[in-house]
This record gives structure tokens, sequence and C-alpha cells, in this order.
């Protein structure tokens, strides 16, 4: 048996509660000391059914959910090099510009910092906040 896609194993499945049915209607016409055992058994059949069917249904989230998280992924990988070309741009545009290179290595070590500056602003007010918080709250 070789690889069956979600769509046919679906199918199957839909096929297998279409027998089920048919197994429920011989089953009622079974001999009475035979009948509760029959029925018995096609219950038990229908839950297994539809425990497979709810892992199919499972499964079928999950892989909707990966080529989602994927196709997300992507894109964000597509705007990083995005903003890595445009950065490339703006050194382009500055060099016609007539922007020496000492001039343009001194403003990315500008920005640099400026990132660095902002992280630790970022950092010491969340502590004060924290501090705020367990002495004043």
């Amino acid at each position: 048996m070789g690889k069956l896609t979600t769509n046919e194993l679906q199918a199957r499945i839909d096929q297998i509660f279409s027998h089920l049915e048919r197994l429920e209607i011989l089953a009622s016409k079974e001999p009475t000391n035979r009948r509760q055992n029959a029925k018995l058994r096609v219950d038990q059949l229908k839950y297994d059914v539809q425990h497979l069917q709810t892992a199919l249904r499972n499964f079928q989230h999950r892989r909707y959910s990966r080529e989602t998280q994927d196709r997300e992924r992507e894109e964000l990988m597509s705007r990083t090099f995005t903003t890595n070309g445009t950065h490339k741009k703006m050194l382009d545009v500055a060099n016609m510009l007539g922007l020496s290179n000492t001039v343009m290595r001194l403003i990315e070590k500008r920005a640099t910092q400026d990132k660095f500056i902002m992280i630790g602003g970022m950092l010491l007010t969340c502590v004060v906040m924290f501090l705020v918080v367990k002495y004043l709250g």
C-alpha cells in the first residue's frame, strides 16, 4: 500500500462509516442472544473510526499550522533581506551625494551607539518599574 493523501484517507473513513451503518442494520437483525454482542462490536468500531477521524483532523490542523508558519517565516526572511537592501541603497545614495567614507562610517557608528543607548534606556526603565512595583505596590 502506497502513501495516501488526507483526502483519500477521509474518503476511506467516510466509506467505513457507511459500512458501519449497514453493519448496524445487520446487527439489529441478529437473533436476540447474539444481537447485544453484535451491537457492542459495531459501537466499538464506530468509536475507533471516530477516533481515527479526529486524529486525521488533528494532523490536518497541525500541517496547516506548520505551512502557515513556514509561509510567515519566509515572508519575514524576505523582509530582512529587503531591509539589508535598503541599507545598501542608502549607502549608494550617500556616495552619489559625495559623502566621504569617513562620514558614512561615523553615521553608522552613531546608529549603533544610538541602538545601545535605546536598549540601555529600555532596561533601566524596566528596572525602575520593577522597583516601583516591588516597593510601592
